[in-house]
């Protein structure tokens, strides 16, 4: 039986290896907050972030980077995508050469503009390295609701070992080599989780956010054909999947963020009520330059970026969108 050392104890981090764990899998689990790591051992719950759901004994609490990975025969690495690529520098010490890396960030780094893969290709071996990605949110993992998801990788074989490690009654995995089109469908949909919200903190109903969906696909296909991924991709869990669960659930963080900034709160201020890392924020920043860089049109995605800027205000946003030029749905 694999050993597996989790990298961020979360709420998606924690609920992956109860599936792991729930099939005799040894796991150990890791995060650089260790009061957070102290209350998941008294109470063996992650009260903070996956409430009622409790950790089965081959679940071990570990307080070092090393004790998580040194005996791991797979690593899976779910903190945020703006700390993948310190996180994944600090265990790299203590990996195996041999082990498996599975990634469950999404998201584009600030900066760089760099997928997650991107960033892995300058640390390993990507022969080695699975996304796991697709319209899951953590608390029904939890609770064994059935969730489907998709592992993609360069390396088939490595997608396939994942889809091994995870499957179950409650969890189907399919398998994909298209990396590139999982990680953009992933990150992308964030942005447009936060102007669905947004949409619904103005009052707006389903027509707005159906449009918003659908336009919002079409936008993060054209930068996905830009950048290599398929087109099939899009229309399947890790784009329109992920992109319907993501704006349509009271769990999404994105979502519920951009509700409080459509009913007037400041983008900052909605982030801090959330009460964790709202990845959207960061994404819609990357997005927009990576867009610009590619000379790819993407006006949701720029008049969310233009909104939480603060350079626009949500109702700026809907008329400059509702106002652009005629156009061929197709163009």
């Amino acid at each position: 039986m694999k050993k597996i050392g989790v990298i961020g104890a979360g709420s998606w981090g924690t609920a992956l290896a109860t599936v792991v764990a729930g099939k005799g899998t040894q796991v150990a689990i890791w995060d650089v907050d260790e009061a957070h790591l102290a209350s998941m051992q008294q109470h063996r719950e992650n009260v903070d972030y996956l409430p009622g759901v409790p950790l089965a004994e081959n679940i071990e609490i570990v307080y070092t980077v090393q004790e998580a990975v040194s005996a791991a025969d797979v690593v899976l690495f779910s903190a945020p995508a703006q700390h993948f690529r310190s996180a994944l520098a600090s265990a790299k010490a203590y990996m195996r050469a041999d082990a498996l890396v599975i990634n469950v960030a999404k998201g584009i780094e600030q900066k760089s503009l760099a997928r997650m893969s991107e960033i892995a290709a300058k640390e390993m071996d990507l022969n080695r390295y699975v996304v796991l990605s697709g319209p899951s949110h953590a608390e029904e993992v939890g609770r064994r609701l059935p969730t489907t998801v998709a592992a993609a990788s360069y390396n088939l074989a490595a997608a396939e070992q994942v889809q091994e490690l995870f499957m179950t009654d409650r969890f189907r995995v399919y398998t994909t080599e298209d990396v590139v089109g999982v990680e953009l469908g992933g990150a992308l949909k964030k942005i447009i989780a936060l102007g669905a919200g947004i949409s619904d903190g103005m009052g707006f109903g389903d027509n707005a956010k159906a449009a918003l969906m659908t336009r919002g696909l079409a936008e993060i296909t054209r930068l996905g054909l830009k950048l290599g991924a398929k087109p099939e991709t899009f229309a399947g869990l890790t784009g329109t999947g992920d992109l319907i669960v993501t704006c349509t659930s009271m769990h999404s963080r994105n979502r519920r963020c951009g509700i409080m900034i459509g009913e007037g709160m400041r983008p900052a201020e909605a982030t801090e009520k959330v009460g964790m890392v709202v990845e959207g924020m960061f994404t819609t920043e990357a997005a927009y330059q990576l867009a610009q860089r590619e000379g790819v049109e993407m006006p949701i995605t720029e008049a969310i970026y233009q909104t939480i800027q603060g350079k626009i205000t949500a109702a700026d946003a809907v008329e400059i969108l509702m106002g652009r030029e005629k156009k061929h749905e197709q163009g």
